[in-house]
């Protein structure tokens, strides 16, 4: 017996990273602990997403977190602390500037030829906190690093700041220790020798200063995250069953986690809809432009699907759940963004790779500078300071920020406007994307096609319908639901039918008053032998107009009689016969069983039309003016195809026709083959569907997009293998999808760029000699908060208008 290992997901707060050493370290750690598939830490996010096959080891996780030299915390943590006060953590910042400030002062009155110069015992006392009760925080995770045999940011400016606090000291205290106490009290201030207190004890303010500015920054970056948090009511009003005695329901407010499923919540004008639900009694306008991006209201009627989070209007209505908890649609949005945001990117695999050996680096080319500048004549107090200055300017933190935080931003951003990234892959493949296929159904068109003709065959045109109608009412398929309504508006008496069957990508078949009967594409009619000639001159008119073109025929089971004058042994007169027939009459004649052949009678010709999407056209119009080609996939006749694409303003060549639902994938992947593949630099292939049978495209596409349409079956399918899903309906937000990518990408490619220019200029500058302690400390805060300051300017982004 084979034993099946499942796979499952753990997330991990952390506390105590810094910089993309940190990240490197901590998912180094998790990786060694037995029973994990994969660790992926986000900086941004300050947290970890680990594929086990083990589910009871979270708790040997968080003691490598531990063991690592960082704190494991509740997986919400950065999502929960983020409601603090924007002055939150600005404590140790305001002591740090208040005791550096009259270190500062004298470097001021240098400018007005005033030396406000400090004793060095004031130095001592006003630097000495700073660097060791404000930079407790550094001297820990560096010496973590140190136990782990890794280096990180708070090594570096620990080294580097005590090192200059050191040579302080020692510029100090030697001239005591060596008898020079005598010659110094006479000396005057401009004799007395520099001190560095304040470059250490100021690099140590701008460090936490900028890292403070760095978590302001980042508690934006995931307001996208919050803002859904916040849609989750807490409380529901339960409608409890009759009293006892009394006949009558209560409203009882209870808490949102003990609600279940089939219970009846009552929702007052004003209240968000707690869970998931149909609604059951009232009318009212909802408010769902937090979910889809919709600004306008969406009026509800007895039996429309309520989503838990959505603003309920001006009615007080009852709903019956239907989802509760993780099964919802808000849980399902919110686990989709936390997906993304967790996700790295794989341009991230470059700067893990440099991570690897940044600080490493940064260490041997301050020891070269010291030595450098040592040995070339210059005092042991210049080549040090040089040394600490390029310990201080180096900024791993800017690097692990880069990537991550533009992603929070742009997949933020993106599902306010409902559009929802899965992964980071998704998102940065999009961009490249240079083909677009379509699916008809649903995504270009209204997907609620209308019987336009009917033509019955031998039989009057209302009991064509009436029979159509009973067989489709059994089936959820658009042209059902067609054929249903236009029975329902002429009051038809609609029989349920059995035995129902469908046939994949050809029609349904059934049982109706006991007649076998068959509603389906004029393909599978052509399969069956039905006779089609009296209706061929009006199936093609009618395909040239635009519509797509059904029959439905009767399965008759003939059992043939025996062929008078003959007997099993008349050979030359069986010969006359079909061999069927000489078979069958073989059987009859000797007393076997009796076979019946099937035989299939037209009965009706049926006509469907469907009308495009509000705004099809126009977005179709906006990708080409981008340069990417457009396809429309389709299951319909040539014909009818290339006439809902002339509407479309699509060309007859970027019509697929004739394509089996299970034959879409194939497509996809001919696409690709002859225009989209990726190593070849020419772009990708992006498909975008909205039902079940569109899964296995959505899969096979460089990019799959699943379309939520309201009430429509099968999204939950088709969002689960697509790696953007579009929440409303709306062709314009393929284009807007692949808009917010390519800004995403560019944010990412300039923090980089910026992150490395950074750090190979500042380098340099430093250990030349060019920028003092000060300086650099300056520039490396400013350089972590420029990366995440740049990546937040994504949120003023908004769907392009076409």
């Amino acid at each position: 017996m084979t034993t099946e290992t499942t796979s499952s997901t753990i997330d991990i707060g952390i506390g105590g990273m810094t910089c993309a050493s940190c990240v490197m370290r901590v998912e180094k750690a998790l990786k060694k602990v037995p029973g994990v598939d994969s660790a992926t830490v986000n900086l941004a996010t300050e947290s970890a997403r680990i594929e086990v096959h083990d589910p009871d080891i979270e708790a040997r996780l968080r003691r490598a977190v531990r063991d690592a030299g960082y704190e494991p915390l509740a997986p919400s943590a950065a999502i929960d602390a983020v409601e603090a006060s924007p002055w939150a953590g600005f404590g140790p910042v305001g002591m740090g500037l208040a005791l550096c400030t009259p270190l500062v002062l004298p470097m001021l009155g240098d400018l007005f030829g005033k030396d406000w110069m400090l004793p060095a015992l004031w130095q001592f006392l006003l630097a000495t906190p700073v660097q060791f009760i404000l930079g407790a925080r550094f001297y820990k995770a560096g010496w973590h690093a140190l136990l782990a045999r890794t280096g990180n940011m708070d090594l570096l400016v620990a080294l580097g700041t005590s090192a200059g606090w050191a040579l302080s000291m020692w510029l100090w205290l030697s001239p005591l220790w060596f008898g020079a106490t005598d010659h110094l009290a006479h000396a005057g201030p401009a004799m007395a020798p520099h001190l560095y207190f304040e470059s250490s004890a100021v690099v140590v303010t701008l460090v936490l200063l900028g890292k403070w500015l760095e978590a302001r920054t980042k508690r934006q970056t995931t307001a996208a995250i919050r803002a859904l948090h916040g849609l989750r009511p807490d409380t529901a009003h339960l409608l409890s069953g009759p009293s006892t005695g009394s006949g009558r329901t209560e409203e009882i407010d209870v808490s949102v986690a003990e609600v279940l499923v089939g219970d009846k919540i009552v929702v007052k004008p004003g209240e968000r809809f707690p869970v998931d639900g149909t609604l059951l009694e009232g009318r009212t306008q909802v408010d769902e432009s937090m979910l889809t991006g919709e600004p306008l209201p969406v009026t509800k009627e007895v039996g429309a699907k309520l989503t838990g989070g959505s603003i309920n209007g001006e009615g007080r209505v009852v709903l019956q759940v239907r989802a509760v908890g993780v099964d919802t649609v808000l849980s399902h949005i919110i686990r989709l963004v936390e997906d993304a945001q967790a996700a790295k990117a794989p341009i991230q695999r470059l700067v893990d790779q440099v991570s690897a050996v940044f600080v490493p680096v940064v260490l041997v080319i301050a020891l070269v500078t010291l030595l450098a500048w040592w040995l070339t004549g210059h005092s042991f107090e210049v080549a040090l300071i040089h040394a600490v200055a390029v310990l201080v300017i180096a900024c791993p933190c800017a690097l692990g920020l880069a990537t991550p935080a533009a992603i929070m931003a742009g997949t933020g951003v993106a599902a306010k406007f409902g559009i929802l990234i899965k992964d980071a892959q998704a998102l940065e493949l999009a961009h490249t994307v240079s083909v677009v296929a379509f699916d008809k159904t649903g995504t270009l068109t209204v997907g609620q096609p209308r019987l336009t003709a009917l033509v019955p065959v031998g039989l009057a045109e209302d009991e064509a319908l009436r029979l159509a109608a009973s067989l489709q009412s059994g089936s959820e398929h658009p042209l059902a639901h067609a054929v249903v309504a236009a029975a329902k508006a002429k009051a038809m008496d609609v029989q349920a039918p059995t035995d129902v069957q469908a046939v994949p990508g050809r029609g349904t078949q059934g049982m109706v008053a006991g007649r076998t009967l068959l509603l389906g594409s004029l393909r599978w009619m052509a399969e069956l032998g039905v006779d089609l000639d009296a209706v061929k001159a009006q199936a093609a008119q009618l395909q040239a107009d635009g519509a797509t073109v059904s029959a439905m025929a009767e399965k008759i089971s003939v059992r043939p009689e025996p062929v008078e004058g003959l007997s099993a042994s008349t050979a030359p007169g069986l010969r006359s016969l079909d061999p069927f027939d000489r078979a069958q009459d073989r059987q009859l004649r000797t007393g076997q069983a009796q076979p019946q052949r099937d035989r299939y009678q037209l009965l009706a010709l049926l006509a469907f039309a469907d009308e495009p999407k509000p705004g099809a056209k126009e977005a179709l119009a906006t990708l080409k003016a981008r340069g990417i080609q457009t396809v429309m996939i389709s299951g319909d006749n040539r014909g009818a195809a290339e006439a809902m694409a002339k509407r479309l303003g699509l060309d007859a060549k970027d019509v697929l026709a004739e394509v089996l639902p299970g034959d879409k994938a194939a497509k996809v992947m001919e696409l690709k083959a002859h225009g989209g593949v990726l190593p070849s630099g020419r772009g990708g292939v992006a498909f975008i569907g909205d039902g079940v049978n569109d899964a296995p495209a959505l899969a096979a596409a460089d990019v799959g997009m699943a379309m939520a349409n309201p009430n429509g079956g099968g999204t939950d399918v088709a969002m689960h293998a697509a790696g953007i899903t579009l929440m409303r309906g709306d062709p314009l937000l393929v284009a807007a999808a692949l808009d917010i990518s390519r800004r995403t990408v560019a944010k990412i490619r300039q923090n980089l760029f910026w992150a490395f220019a950074y750090n190979a200029a500042g380098i340099p500058l430093a250990a030349l000699g060019y920028l003092s302690p000060v300086v650099a400390g300056a520039a490396m805060a400013l350089s972590s908060v420029s990366v995440m300051a740049n990546a937040l300017l994504l949120k003023r982004w908004k769907p392009p208008q076409a």
